[in-house]
């Protein structure tokens, strides 16, 4: 699924108090996946989680920061607008510049890491207020920043090129870039859009895991250090492999060795492209569309590999997503029997298997202050029917394997990136 063209320019917060701001009709993907939690189907947080070794900044530090970085962005000032009547389309309105008092809240809790993580994860950023917040959680002497949005605001490049710009780096967010420029992409091969039209096939099969998803959330990640993801990628003599297809190819593995795919083909993982255009590097929101990746499973870890590197090559994906999200972008702005049926059958296993994403910071050693920055986690929310999803997040350090799961599979999860981080190690054989 995919966005369409960003909003037009957001009242100024300086406008007189009784001029109300203008309603405006949530983009496509915005929709669809604000109205995954308006529906009640399931939480729609998503997050990125930095982890640092050093001391921890004053929350007040943390606030000013905030403001005078991301003060500018006018995503960062949209809320979902009251609902409508039955079937309404959602729609956003921008609000007065953000209280960080509201929007960096103080997050004292005796909890380890990860379990609160994955109770903030859990819980719903609602109406009211631009649905975003970014936590300080204590880590033992160390520290991690977790940013977490409703996926309707927010897709994962956002958040984690929001999160690098607080820092020590050149930022990947100046501000007021939060709208694309006039130039659009050329137009796109008639075979892309054909093909984009394909991907609506059923193409992938149910998994033992899929079923109904739990309120609770559980997050388990596994660090990869920066010589061991390299090796990885030279494990080919055909040429050295994206690390997204070195991830892909083990989560493969990961799963065989889980017991979770059994002899039979057709597992199949949903990928996060972005379609971001030359001029829009920058923008934030949803500015993304999904590639189904087959995930081989039979015998062999650089076998393996191979068939993934060769399948995420071909230049013809990228063309797909963007086709997808041109196709996506145009439809109307309403809800219908149509529509239902096909976002029902898109949340389904016989659609994707898996949600597979991997992001990376594209910069070297980042730190906040004195604190150096060790690790990076991204944390998708989880779909209907889908209590399963895998990410790698790659930064200077190395990379950090992460799964999300609900409760109920949390274990599995665990299991899942510990495999992960071996299948990666065997590549090199």
């Amino acid at each position: 699924m995919t966005p369409h063209p960003s909003l037009p320019e957001l009242a100024s917060s300086s406008a007189p108090a009784a001029k109300r701001p203008a309603l405006r009709p949530m983009p496509p993907l915005d929709a669809w996946l604000h109205r995954h939690q308006s529906s009640g189907a399931v939480c729609m947080t998503a997050g990125v989680l930095a982890r640092f070794e050093g001391p921890a900044p004053a929350p007040a530090h943390l606030r000013d920061l905030v403001l005078r970085t991301w003060g500018a962005h006018d995503r960062l000032r949209l809320a979902p607008a009251a609902a409508g009547g039955p079937g309404a389309w959602p729609q956003w309105v921008p609000g007065p510049a953000f209280d960080p008092g509201v929007h960096v809240p103080e997050s004292p809790s005796p909890a380890p890491l990860a379990a609160r993580t994955a109770q903030l994860l859990a819980h719903p950023l609602g109406a009211g207020r631009p649905p975003w917040q970014l936590h300080l959680l204590p880590d033992g002497d160390d520290f991690a920043l977790l940013l977490r949005a409703h996926h309707a605001l927010l897709d994962g490049v956002s958040l984690v090129a929001l999160l690098r710009s607080l820092l020590d780096a050149p930022a990947a967010v100046p501000g007021q870039r939060d709208r694309p420029g006039a130039g659009r992409a050329a137009a796109l091969p008639r075979l892309a859009r054909v093909r984009a039209l394909a991907d609506l096939l059923p193409r992938a099969r149910p998994l033992p895991f899929h079923g109904p998803v739990d309120p609770r959330r559980a997050v388990s990640w596994n660090r990869v250090p920066a010589a061991e993801l390299a090796a990885a990628r030279d494990a080919l003599p055909s040429g050295r492999a994206s690390a997204n297809a070195v991830f892909l190819a083990a989560a493969a593995g990961a799963l065989r060795a889980a017991g979770m795919t059994g002899r039979l083909p057709g597992v199949c993982a949903m990928v996060p492209v972005d379609v971001r255009g030359d001029d829009e590097a920058e923008v934030l929101g949803n500015r993304y569309a999904t590639v189904r990746v087959p995930l081989p499973t039979s015998a062999g870890a650089r076998r393996r590999l191979a068939a993934v590197d060769g399948f995420t090559r071909r230049a013809a994906l990228k063309q797909r997503a963007r086709a997808q999200a041109v196709f996506v972008a145009s439809r109307p702005l309403r809800y219908g029997p149509v529509t239902d049926a096909l976002g029902r059958y898109a949340d389904s296993p016989f659609h994707s298997s898996l949600l597979c994403s991997s992001l990376a910071t594209h910069a070297g050693p980042l730190a906040l202050g004195p604190a150096r920055l060790t690790g990076l986690s991204a944390l998708p929310p989880l779909s209907p029917g889908h209590p399963v999803a895998m990410t790698m997040a790659v930064h200077d350090a190395g990379a950090t394997v992460t799964v999300v799961t609900d409760h109920g599979h949390r274990d599995l999860g665990a299991r899942l990136a510990a495999l992960v981080r071996e299948e990666i190690r065997t590549f090199p054989g």
